[in-house]
């Protein structure tokens, strides 16, 4: 598994990582135990959960507790998941940072994010100063910002984030011009979220309410030929090869409930980045075809 340098952090990450939301209901202890631990001996190295992800905090910390010296673990913060307390109050969130830790079986996360703040709240300082406090104090070794769009922008330039976790792939490529390039000025590690565009044309009919279905009507706008004529396989290949060939990004968080499926996945990249000519044909497309409101979805 090819690693690659975290931003200006101490962490090579694998360019392959796990995300961690769909593990968050209905699936087994049992299961996630061997999903995690045939994924941590296969290389992947880096495992990206949230406060509001389930069971997802608890089932990492009792399947993997044991093993974390292997493996770069990212949580975030910010929704007041089962507090009684409104999103991005600045005593929730260090009540939360510290479920997370006992959640995750842990004294420490390598990364926390703010999980996709406005820009409204980053200005009033008081989340930044709480991950601060969690840094100083030993709680995470490093802070992040995740989410999209002109948020991001402004999270950025603020210069105090070491990381920034965003949705970047076919069909959401605004962060390549908008974010990607300032947040490597700043030396940020770049997680790309949805990085195969939650394989949304793979769907005869998605509702307007179903998450992935701005990707889903997004996708037959951009009309990408190797999506018709290519096995579905093939097709998810060449997606994330696409996402991990941009500039900047370190590693592409995928998440599954399937223990099989991690093999899988690392069997996507043995071809390494995508071709210029393949690359610059999906850029182009989108460059043709993308309507201005098409921003980042986080």
């Amino acid at each position: 598994m090819e690693k690659r340098k975290y931003g200006k952090t101490d962490m090579e990450v694998s360019v392959l990582g796990f995300g961690g939301s769909e593990i968050g209901s209905g699936v087994s202890e049992s299961d996630v135990k061997q999903l995690l631990n045939s994924a941590l001996d296969a290389g992947l190295n880096v495992i990206d959960t949230a406060e509001c992800y389930g069971k997802s905090e608890e089932l990492i910390g009792n399947t993997l507790s044991h093993r974390r010296d292997d493996y770069y673990l990212f949580t975030k913060c910010g929704h007041a998941a089962d507090f009684d307390a409104p999103d991005w109050d600045p005593v929730m969130l260090e009540q939360s940072i510290d479920r997370s830790l006992k959640r995750l079986k842990t004294d420490y996360v390598d990364v926390i994010h703010l999980h996709s703040c406005s820009e409204e709240v980053l200005r009033r300082g008081e989340v930044i100063e709480v991950l601060q406090r969690a840094k100083q104090a030993g709680k995470t070794r490093y802070i992040g910002y995740s989410g999209d769009h002109t948020n991001a922008l402004y999270a950025i330039n603020t210069g105090v984030f070491d990381s920034l976790e965003t949705s970047v792939n076919i069909a959401d490529q605004e962060a390549i011009a908008l974010t990607i390039p300032e947040a490597r000025k700043q030396g940020m590690g770049i997680v790309a979220k949805r990085p195969i565009a939650n394989a949304a044309w793979t769907f005869e009919t998605v509702g307007a309410q179903e998450y992935p279905f701005v990707y889903w009507n997004r996708l037959r706008d951009l009309n990408y030929g190797f999506l018709q004529d290519e096995e579905v396989q093939k097709s998810i290949e060449r997606a994330l090869r696409f996402t991990l060939s941009i500039e900047g990004i370190d590693t592409a968080i995928v998440g599954t409930t399937k223990p099989s499926r991690w093999t899988e996945n690392a069997a996507l990249l043995k071809e390494g980045a995508l071709s210029k000519e393949h690359f610059e044909a999906i850029r182009s497309r989108w460059q043709e075809i993308a309507e201005p409101e098409w921003v980042g979805q986080t």
